[in-house]
């Protein structure tokens, strides 16, 4: 099992400071990879519901620090040297997918191929209108061509592109992406859809928020659509995010117990389940405004729970 640990780009600990000791911890504590929500700005009103809680609002005020992920991860890409910097997820739709394209294998070349992009459709109705992105209600069929359009530019050499959505005449993409045919793509969501998109386009997939009971169901699913799209069953790479809260007990969205919080024997339960279920990697994030206790959720983590799987 690897682990990778959320910085946090929104919320009260969404500082340079804060986040740039985390990428140090990262390094230090021997975590794998780091990663990096995506919101641009958060509306002063919301009336879309946050999917990931049970009361269906966003865990954290809007006037709370937002970072730019693309911009932060450029920052990471100099201040770290081993881990892999990784999306999860960056909402496709929000940037145009050339320029996108272009930042990651700028990125991926600056990182020595060190780049991950989580990709998925968005949930936030407003922050769609607010960034003038697609319509929200093509988003789904956005972020596939999206996601085909930076797998082509990745690859290198003359791309022309012709979508519903998109298209443009031949460009030049020199250089092509550091990583080979390209940047890996992890697809985030837990829908029908974005599990088609993980087996069409995908190199893995990126599940969050979904209990130890629902997750078998919706991996079977995963591997009978990568199956049927002919995808090599060994190239599947699964990837869960996880809440953390040790000492915490806190409510899924789906009822019971959010997996990564409680007693860490039920976190390590969790994890076995995971591996279970043929995960190769956990994200973590700890959700709070105190650095203290950031500091210690995360020593705790590496300490009690991570070093179990070396």
């Amino acid at each position: 099992m690897k682990f990778g640990l959320d910085v946090g780009v929104y919320g009260h600990l969404a500082r340079p400071k804060f986040i740039g000791e985390l990428a140090a911890l990262s390094e230090s504590a021997g975590f794998y990879s780091v990663w990096l929500a995506d919101h641009v700005v958060f509306p002063s009103t919301v009336d879309s519901r946050y999917p990931y809680n049970p009361s269906g609002r966003f865990p954290v005020p809007g006037s709370e620090p937002l970072m730019e992920p693309l911009a932060t991860m450029g920052v990471l890409v100099g201040a770290t040297r081993r881990v892999r910097i990784g999306t999860a997820v960056l909402v496709m739709p929000y940037r145009n997918p050339v320029l996108l394209a272009k930042m990651l294998i700028t990125l991926d070349a600056f990182s020595g191929g060190r780049i991950v992009l989580g990709a998925g459709v968005g949930w936030l109705r407003e922050e769609f209108e607010a960034l003038g992105a697609p319509p929200f209600g093509d988003r789904g069929a956005v972020t596939d061509e999206y996601i085909d359009i930076v797998k082509a530019l990745c690859a290198g050499g003359e791309v022309a592109y012709r979508g519903r959505h998109y298209d443009f005449d031949t460009v030049l993409s020199y250089p092509p992406s550091a990583q080979r045919p390209a940047i890996p793509i992890l697809v985030g969501g837990t829908s029908n859809a974005a599990l088609r998109r993980t087996a069409r386009r995908g190199d893995g997939w990126l599940s969050v928020a979904l209990t130890m009971d629902r997750l078998p169901e919706r991996v079977d699913t995963l591997r009978q659509l990568w199956n049927e799209c002919d995808r090599t069953p060994g190239e599947l790479r699964l990837v869960h995010k996880l809440f953390i809260d040790i000492g915490n007990e806190r409510a899924s969205v789906y009822g019971g117990r959010e997996p990564g919080t409680g007693t860490v024997a039920q976190i390590l339960s969790d994890l076995g389940a995971l591996i279970d279920l043929g995960y190769g990697e956990v994200i973590v994030r700890y959700l709070g405004d105190d650095p203290e206790a950031q500091r210690v959720q995360i020593a705790r983590f590496a300490d009690e729970v991570a070093s179990r799987f070396v």
